[in-house]
């Protein structure tokens, strides 16, 4: 569904992303893990389009993004940044914005329609005429998520779509991804930092070290070994109540 070959990236002559190559399927979570500073950003805007690649593709559905125009790989491809800024609107015309991809002359029934459907599968209904200002930070975000959602993207890549968010609403964020992922058959690719999170709740998980790919798997890669090579720490992971928990045991020394 998303296949990367080769993908490599540099900036200012200095390789940041080298020889990246992957394949991930439809109706999957992938988590995008690695060290502060490893390249995880810089992959995800490449796979985008933000940043062009200095070799290597990447392709979805079989069709290679290369050359594509920006409002066409908008309609495959939706992307939540690290950081978004807020649009004084109500939370409905926020959400719309996110429909650009597809304009017309005007905005048409169908963009009302699928502004109303995203919007009830995030639980948003209540909140579509608040003014964004009036938004918790929780609520923030789910906008931001409702946005990239409404471009019907076929790959959805999210940069740190928890990092801010108190533990009850990581959990609750993080579950709807899960949903709408499975629902709506796509592809949803994480940057996340809590390796226990990661672990809860995604299906595939993409291992990035010194901007190069250490593992890309299922859980059988997210070992104490692979916690050790790429994060510097030794880790045990334990089962509680199902839930598999990472418990970080100190630096490698």
């Amino acid at each position: 569904m998303l296949e990367l070959n080769e993908l490599c990236f540099a900036f200012n002559g200095t390789p940041i992303l080298q020889d990246i190559s992957f394949r991930l399927g439809r109706g999957e979570m992938a988590a995008l893990l690695g060290v502060n500073g490893c390249g995880k950003s810089t992959l995800l805007k490449t796979i985008n389009g933000i940043l062009k690649p200095k070799q290597g593709t990447v392709m979805v559905e079989g069709v290679a993004l290369n050359g594509l125009s920006g409002k066409e790989i908008a309609r495959r491809i939706g992307y939540m940044p690290q950081k978004s800024g807020t649009v004084l609107c109500t939370v409905f015309d926020a959400v719309l914005l996110g429909r650009k991809p597809h304009f017309g002359r005007t905005v048409t029934p169908r963009d009302l329609e699928v502004v109303e459907d995203v919007l009830q599968r995030l639980g948003m209904e209540q909140l579509a005429l608040r003014e964004t200002t009036e938004l918790s930070g929780g609520e923030l975000q789910k906008v931001v998520i409702a946005r990239a959602l409404v471009q019907e993207p076929k790959v959805l890549l999210l940069d740190e779509p928890v990092n801010h968010l108190d533990v009850r609403n990581q959990l609750e964020t993080m579950s709807i991804l899960r949903e709408v992922t499975q629902d709506l058959d796509l592809l949803t690719i994480t940057v996340l930092h809590d390796l226990t999170i990661a672990l809860r709740y995604a299906d595939r998980f993409v291992l990035i070290k010194d901007g190069g790919l250490h593992a890309c798997g299922d859980r059988e890669v997210m070992t104490p070994g692979a916690i050790r090579d790429v994060f510097g720490m030794h880790a045990t992971i334990h089962d509680i109540d199902g839930i598999p928990v990472v418990l970080p045991l100190g630096s490698v020394q």
